[in-house]
This record gives C-alpha cells, sequence and structure tokens, in this order.
C-alpha cells in the first residue's frame, strides 16, 4: 500500500506565465502571490510500499528548474508527457541534475508521435552519439503511453486519458492506487490544456477525489476551456473538489474565486493537494523573478 500521496501544482499559468512581459494590467501587477504564476506543471510525491519516496513530474516546461527547487525535489523516478508543446516539454534537459543525483536513468512517458516531437527537438539527448563535443546531457528512455492502458509505478496506477487541446490530440492523466486500496487524496485527474473531453473518456474523470482542470481565460477560446466551459464540464463530472489550472493574466485569482461554485477553486503555484477545501488557500511567497 502506498502512504503520504501528494500533489504540488509547480506552476499554474498559460504559456506566457505571469506577470506576462511587458504587461501593466492589474493581474500581472497583482500584490497577491496566487497571481504569478509559472507555467503549468506538477509533482505527484509518494511512498512506495517498500518505503521509498517516489516523485513523478506531470510535463517540464521551460520554467521546471525554479519550479523543482522552489518546492524542494530532489528526485524524480520519471516524467509524463501531456503533449508537445513548448511550454509543457522544453524544460526537459534539467531532468540531468536528476539523473546526476539518482545514479540512474529516468523514464519518460509520452505518446509514439509525442516521442517524435521529442526525439526531433532534443537531438542532442536522444542522439548524443552524434554531438560534436561530449556534454552533459539528461540521460532518458522514452516510454509508450496509449490512453486507458494503465502504467502501474511504485504501488500507484497511472491512465492516461485522450483529451482534445483544439484538434490536437492530448493525454492528462490519472492517479490511483494499484491495490485498490483508500488513499487520501486519490483517486486524482490531472487533465491540462483541454478544449473537450471525448466520450470515451468521460468514465475515466469519474468518481475524482480531486480534479485539477483547464481554464484558461473568462472569454472562450479556440483550444482551452474558458470560465463558463470549464465549470460546465467540471459538474458533469462531479469530483469532490475541482481546481482550475493554466490561466492567463485575464483571470484574477481572488476575484474570479469568490463566484465559483462549491466545490470548485482556483489552483495556485505551490497548492499542495489533497488539502481542505474548507480552509482559506495558504499565500505563498514568491520571488520576484517569479512568473
Amino acid at each position: 500500500m502506498i502512504e503520504d500521496f501528494s500533489c504540488i501544482v509547480l506552476g499554474s499559468g498559460t504559456s506566457a506565465g505571469v506577470p506576462a512581459i511587458g504587461c501593466a494590467c492589474d493581474v500581472c501587477r497583482s500584490s497577491d502571490p496566487r497571481d504569478h504564476r509559472l507555467r503549468t506543471a506538477a509533482a505527484i510525491r509518494w511512498v512506495d510500499p517498500t518505503g521509498h519516496s517516489r516523485v513523478l513530474l506531470l510535463d517540464a516546461g521551460p520554467d521546471l528548474r525554479q519550479q523543482v527547487l522552489r518546492a524542494g525535489i530532489e528526485r524524480c523516478d520519471g516524467v509524463l508527457i501531456t503533449h508537445n508543446h513548448v511550454d509543457h516539454v522544453f524544460g526537459l534537459d534539467e531532468v540531468r541534475r536528476f539523473n546526476v543525483l539518482q545514479r540512474e536513468r529516468i523514464d519518460v512517458w509520452a505518446e509514439p508521435r509525442v516521442q517524435g516531437d521529442l526525439r526531433r527537438v532534443f537531438q542532442h539527448i536522444f542522439s548524443s552519439e552524434t554531438n560534436v563535443n561530449p556534454s552533459f546531457v539528461a540521460k532518458l528512455d522514452l516510454c509508450d503511453v496509449q490512453p486507458g492502458v494503465h502504467i502501474d509505478c511504485h504501488g500507484l496506477r497511472i491512465t492516461p486519458v485522450r483529451l482534445l487541446h483544439g484538434a490536437l490530440e492530448i493525454v492528462g492523466f490519472r492517479f490511483d492506487t494499484a491495490d485498490g486500496e483508500n488513499v487520501a487524496g486519490l483517486p486524482m485527474a490531472w487533465c491540462t490544456d483541454v478544449s473537450a473531453v471525448p466520450a470515451e473518456s468521460m468514465n475515466l474523470l469519474a468518481d475524482l477525489e480531486h480534479l485539477v482542470l483547464d481554464m484558461l481565460r473568462i472569454r472562450p477560446h479556440e483550444t482551452h476551456l474558458h470560465l463558463e466551459a470549464a465549470i460546465a464540464l467540471a459538474q458533469r463530472l462531479g469530483a469532490r473538489h475541482t481546481w482550475f489550472i493554466h490561466m492567463g493574466h485575464e483571470v484574477p485569482h481572488a476575484g474570479t474565486n469568490e463566484h465559483l461554485p462549491a466545490g470548485m477553486s482556483l489552483a495556485w503555484d505551490g497548492l499542495m493537494l489533497p488539502c481542505s477545501e474548507e480552509s482559506d488557500p495558504p499565500r505563498v511567497e514568491h520571488s520576484a523573478q517569479s512568473g
């Protein structure tokens, strides 16, 4: 049986981050640290049935180094990739530090099409034999992801879930215990960059304790859920608590959060799940470089 499951939101912001470069809007100038959003990512942490601490990263965006330092993460047992966009994969090279710390290769789970993109973008990692000079690169093994096919990882059962990001097919991930035991915080699902959930995926997102769900802005968007659509989908899925992520600078935390339906909240950088939905969210301190 696994113990001490948690999910820390490393970043809750859209691809530009918040504050956005060159913007002086109220959210970008906000003194509320929950309005400072690094690019969306998370870390899953638990103690496996043998008593060893484990960590999985959910995506590896360009803010990864800052995010793991801020969260105090010192190991990585694997990386789950939702899709190939820059704000979700361009920090993959940072995983090399975990190779050094652990003295082992690290698995990266991605769909075959996404693996092809990673091989192309990160040739210095995946075709290191062609590098002109020997260099310090990540040691990564690509592993196949197939929607609906479980990945069992150190007592945690991970189910990839087909999602739509506009016309692009991507995956989210559902987390359960492999042995079916009840553990606080589970089941949980991570669904970023969503515009729609195919009918065949709805059952995979049923009966959740926590749903972390994309919600880009107030106005409609072609490739992301906006506020009204995200609330409607969350109500259909019926998780005990839904946390919205991947938000832009059009979404002020306090002003938006207070009008959400019961059981729904905006996430923020540093949010730790499970937590009590009845408690006020703690204020997370950010450095001057945050955003």
